[in-house]
């Protein structure tokens, strides 16, 4: 059984596996479910994952997660959407847009995720989350296979021509500051699990890509396992 996390002399918290992390509560410990989440994959029939959709603005993050989302619910299994611009409504409403801020954001968004998979939800997360780093310490939160990034690759020229909040614009006509793609990076995934071509091909087309996909990784039962 693995160790319960545990605070150290110096105020990080130790995590299963020796992981520590900055933290100001002290003299807590990690109190484990007597519900477990393989107990909860049983019961529904599917197991969780943390589908990680990541791309520009106006690459169809959000379009694709929803469609899948959608697409998952008639099958029957628990999934939930975690929006960039819904979250920040809320949990991350105290966040800006500067390289820091964008990288609690996604920090939040990680832990956040890492519980809906602990409860036995798929959970797609729509976010630019336009550093690899941060994709990267998102990853790291939770076991191998099951974090599955998925790279809405249109390129900025469709973004721009989409441009379906008039973001872009405003961005070049130097209304918005630290934009994504114009006045700040975007880091492409270097090895995603899935690069859907979102610039071209159909909604259709890329939701098939993705199930087809989650069929192959055990996520989704395949046709007739239901």
């Amino acid at each position: 059984m693995t160790a319960a996390p545990s605070n150290t002399d110096d105020g990080t918290m130790a995590r299963p596996g020796g992981a520590t992390q900055p933290g100001i509560a002290t003299n807590i410990v990690w109190h484990h479910s007597t519900v477990t989440r393989a107990a909860r994959a049983h019961q529904r029939g599917h197991r969780s994952a943390i589908l990680w959709f990541t791309g520009l603005s106006g690459a169809g993050k959000s379009t694709l997660a929803n469609a899948v989302n959608s697409a998952l619910f008639e099958q029957g299994l628990a999934c939930y959407v975690l929006d960039g611009d819904n979250v920040r409504h809320g949990l991350c409403a105290d966040l800006g847009f500067s390289d820091a801020d964008r990288e609690e954001n996604i920090r939040r968004i990680g832990e956040v995720a890492k519980l809906f998979l602990d409860a036995g939800v798929v959970v797609l997360t729509a976010f630019v989350s336009p550093f690899r780093a941060d994709r990267r310490r998102a990853r790291a939160l939770v076991e191998g296979g099951d974090f599955f990034e998925i790279h809405c690759a249109a390129d900025l020229g469709v973004c721009e021509q989409r441009d379906t909040k008039g973001l872009y614009a405003k961005a070049r006509a130097g209304q918005i500051k630290e934009f994504t793609g114009i006045s700040s990076p975007y880091e492409e995934p270097e090895a995603p699990e899935l690069r859907i071509d979102t610039g071209s091909q159909s909604l259709e087309e890329s939701v098939a890509q993705v199930l087809t996909y989650l069929e192959s990784q055990g996520v989704v039962p395949a046709a007739g396992e239901g």
